[in-house]
């Protein structure tokens, strides 16, 4: 199972639109587990936050943080990654803080820190792109021909 836990909640129907068109796509179907905004100072936030994303991790998960400190895949790169994440047979499971990020403690629970790259994205549209690379890598890893290797000439 993928789950994608993340903190807030897609209230507009476009997000969650383009949210469900790749998630319905995913083999085995993809969770998404949305968690309420903390309350308190910023520190506060995050470690409440941080704390309830842990708490909803499925037993034996593997646990990858998204974080702008991470590392920053290709998509050819992160469906080999994927790959092997997938053939551990354990819950994958992606964690996106709220906006004061993520706490050390989901940092240092992570098998590993994913980063979209240098850009800072709003929260919902990280979920958006990560739910189009778990479908993608899984287009790469199956030879369909969704990705297109190189650039146009």
């Amino acid at each position: 199972m993928i789950h994608i836990l993340a903190i807030g909640k897609m209230r507009h129907a476009a997000e969650r639109a383009l949210f469900d068109r790749y998630a319905a796509r995913i083999i085995p179907k993809l969770q998404l587990i949305e968690i309420d905004d903390a309350k308190g100072s910023p520190q506060e936030i995050k470690k409440r936050e941080t704390q309830a994303l842990l708490k909803a991790l499925p037993d034996k998960a593997l646990v990858v943080a998204m974080d702008e400190g991470g590392k920053a895949y290709n998509s050819l790169s992160f469906s080999e990654q994927f790959q092997k994440w997938q053939e551990q047979s354990r819950p994958i499971c992606f964690l996106i803080g709220g906006s004061e990020g993520l706490d050390n403690a989901a940092i240092q629970r992570s098998e590993a820190v994913f980063s979209l790259g240098n850009l800072t994205w709003p929260h919902m549209l990280a979920r958006i792109l990560l739910v189009e690379q778990i479908y993608r890598a899984q287009s790469i890893i199956k030879g369909h021909p969704y990705h297109r290797k190189g650039r146009p000439v």
